[in-house]
């Protein structure tokens, strides 16, 4: 169902003048043209166009893609960008403003991306601007990759790829070529890029409401930068297959978009679309490099990754491909100060990337390494049964503990027990001497220390490694050895972490567990008898964590109504193992 969509903006009317304003207060090296609302043009500071003694570089098109394209202003790129409404191409009046303020003696190249109202505005425009006087040339970009060869007069759209066109262009005008030679260069470098892109949604213009076009479970391939749609709609793929058809529908020889061979070497530019995280897109670049080069036998030689022209909030990324030669690689490593060209990229990148190696540990102690007995006795037996049972229940609780967590916290609490728990089986099969059970609890926080992070992962680790610490003391473990362990598990954990009954931690389930435990085996109770009480103790604790303020943590962020409508995750997540523990131990000791 559609529904009006959420923007951090005034006026759905003034969102171009006041993005313009914003961008020339952050960046003192931009500055625009006194003309608003009709004429939107930011243009460089130091730029008079009368005094300027190099070819300028200018492109536009409608708003909504930023930082394309006033965030390309600078030296060594764009002198000026023209910027329409949103979607909405710049009309004549605002292009030849533009060009009449930057353009001196040596003329100017007007970069245009191949949509109608762009090519008809920007062509109307250097057509008025040559009967002035003025020298201006035109390149149209059409990188698109994803339909089918051009049928009609519309051709082929124009996408990312224009950015690595503006910034060749913008390169040899500050070498001081002449209009004709920035001209041959930029149309070389629009016929060696290709780009397609694949959207998880589509964007919400300002103002209006949010299609539900794409529905859940779907992505679309091939989308245009203003929503338009694409080639196909399918199921949401992994990520390894979306780049993989991406890189083989600009690579096709059957439509031979561009001239990239195995062999070549090219330019990789993954782009995100306005709402794709960093992390994505960096998945998204580390695969498409390793495909390009096993795949495709192709060498890369530069790969910019980050958002350069968007489409509002639109989630997904594009792919662009560049053909490279020593030219335009020369031209791309070139400086520039416009703000949003990534910097830390220039320079030979080599074709493989070996990670540095782990440093050793200092320790001159030499660790014995563990591994399973062959033949197990019988504390070895269960002690397996109990870990295997806590780990498995971890395992089966992930998703509602990521659902609790996604209430008061961050949302990962599954996924983090998940991986200790998973990694906890994996080595126990292998390496845990179970027959010794101090190394043991001492191996399953080495396992925990490796997977799980933040956190939970630490608070885990002290919790072994304090109760580890304890068992070591004694030759032989007893019942009231593990009940002392337990106890310095716990305190250890409340010293290091802070928290104390009450706080809504784990701690609120450790704590139960602790003293229902020893006060069970002072009062008589069997060993077993014990255990399972202190797991009835623990999932109680846990339980009444929902009632519970939060001292601690990121839940202690969150308001008390939204605290009580679920319990605390990591409190569930130990009532959830220590019962199974329990229940498997005595289901162990009474066959």
């Amino acid at each position: 169902m559609a529904h009006q969509g959420k923007k951090l903006i005034n006026d759905p009317n003034d969102v171009v003048t006041e993005f313009i304003e914003g961008l020339v207060e952050t960046y003192p090296g931009l500055q625009y043209l006194d003309g608003f609302p009709g004429i939107k043009v930011v243009l460089r500071a130091d730029v008079v166009g009368t005094t300027y003694d190099k070819v300028a570089v200018i492109c536009g098109g409608g708003s909504g893609h930023e930082p394309a394209h006033a965030g390309f202003v600078g030296e060594g790129m764009l002198t000026a960008a023209i910027l329409g409404d949103v979607f909405a191409s710049p009309h004549v009046d605002a292009i030849l403003a533009g060009i009449r303020a930057v353009t001196g003696p040596m003329g100017c190249l007007l970069i245009v991306k191949n949509y109608t109202g762009d090519r008809l505005n920007f062509g109307l425009a250097a057509e008025q601007a040559k009967s002035e006087g003025y020298k201006v040339e035109s390149v149209i970009v059409g990188d698109d990759c994803a339909l089918p060869p051009r049928r009609g007069i519309a051709g082929r759209r124009g996408l990312a790829g224009t950015i690595l066109v503006q910034k060749v262009a913008g390169a040899a005008a500050a070498a001081g070529l002449s209009l004709t030679q920035v001209l041959d260069e930029a149309k070389h470098a629009s016929e060696m890029v290709g780009t397609m892109g694949v959207a998880l949604s589509v964007c919400t213009l300002p103002g209006q409401v949010t299609s539900d076009r794409l529905g859940p479970g779907k992505m679309e391939l091939g989308l245009g930068i203003h929503g338009e749609p694409g080639a196909a709609v399918t199921d949401l793929q992994p990520v390894d297959l979306v780049v993989s058809h991406v890189l083989k529908q600009i690579l096709s020889k059957e439509t031979n978009y561009i001239p990239i061979s195995r062999g070549n070497n090219v330019v990789l530019m993954v782009n995100g679309l306005g709402g794709t995280p960093p992390m994505e897109l960096m998945i998204a670049s580390g695969k498409a490099v390793l495909q390009l080069q096993l795949e495709h036998g192709l060498a890369v030689d530069r790969v910019y990754t980050g958002s350069f022209l968007t489409s509002l909030d639109m989630a997904g990324f594009s792919i662009s491909l560049m053909k490279a030669d020593t030219e335009i690689l020369q031209r791309l490593d070139a400086p520039t100060k416009a703000p949003y060209w990534p910097v830390g990229v220039n320079g030979n990148r080599p074709p493989a990337k070996i990670p540095v190696p782990v440093p050793q540990s200092g320790s001159t102690r030499n660790e014995e390494v563990l591994i399973r007995p062959q033949e197990l006795n019988e504390q070895g037996y269960v002690l397996e049964a109990a870990i295997e049972a806590g780990a498995k229940e971890i395992i089966n609780l992930k998703d509602k503990l990521n659902e609790w967590d996604g209430k008061v916290g961050d949302g990962d609490c599954g996924s983090t027990m998940f991986r200790g728990a998973t990694a906890i089986l994996e080595d126990m099969t292998q390496s845990y001497p179970l027959n010794d059970a101090a190394e043991t609890i001492n191996e399953i926080g080495a396992s925990v220390r490796r997977v799980m992070g933040g956190t939970s992962g630490i608070l885990y680790s002290i919790l072994f490694k304090a109760a580890y610490a304890k068992l070591k003391e004694s030759a032989v473990i007893t019942p009231r050895q593990w009940a002392d362990a337990l106890e310095a598990a716990v305190n250890a954990v409340s010293k290091y972490g802070g928290a104390v009954a009450g706080y809504r931690t784990m701690l609120d389930a450790l704590i139960p567990a602790s003293n229902t435990l020893k006060e069970s085996l002072d009062a008589g109770q069997d060993p077993l008898t014990a255990f399972l009480l202190s797991s009835e103790a623990v999932v109680s604790g846990a339980e009444a964590t929902k009632n519970m303020s939060a001292q601690a943590g990121r839940s202690s962020y969150v308001s008390a109504d939204i605290l009580s409508s679920a319990p605390d995750p990591g409190a569930m997540a130990v009532a959830a193992w220590y019962r199974a523990a329990a229940i498997a131990v005595r289901d162990k000791l009474q066959n």
